[in-house]
């Protein structure tokens, strides 16, 4: 935490953050991701306004119920995860809820959802599961980036 204000300065508390976390591509058994340590990350940022965990149909219900045990929504999809997520985080951008986008994903995808939140003038946070996880093209679109 020291670091972080070392590097960013002191937390707004009155930045509203957005916290979407990539389900399949995140929680995954090679990365060992931690929902608390994602969750903290983003709360650097301000406080969380939205804290969701995108995941599909084939999530357990032993995950759902640990993440939502940690605060997280759960949406579960039966189609595309990266869709849903991508519209689900924009619309919050565009409808003004959030002050700070934070995505948890290794998928490209989401860069469309980065480059809108900058042209709104959201801060904008990508968060990898490790460095064989990040992405390149999403740390570049965001103004912050953290491994995991």
């Amino acid at each position: 935490m020291e670091l972080f204000r070392r590097i960013f300065g002191e937390i707004d508390a009155r930045r509203r953050v957005g916290l979407f976390v990539d389900g399949p591509n995140v929680l995954r058994e090679e990365f060992d991701v931690d929902l608390d340590e994602v969750r903290d990350i983003a709360a650097e940022y301000g406080p969380l306004a939205i804290t969701r965990l995108y995941v599909d149909q084939n999530a357990s219900p032993g995950l759902i119920q640990a993440a939502e045990a940690r605060g997280f929504e759960v949406v579960t999809t039966s189609g595309d995860v990266d869709v849903r997520m991508a519209v689900d985080a924009t619309e919050g951008v565009v409808s003004g809820q959030i002050d700070v986008l934070a995505v948890a994903s290794r998928d490209t995808d989401f860069k469309p959802a980065l480059e809108v939140a900058a042209r709104e003038g959201v801060r904008t946070v990508a968060i990898a599961p490790g460095e064989y996880g990040r992405s390149d093209a999403l740390r570049n679109a965001a103004e912050d980036a953290v491994t995991l």
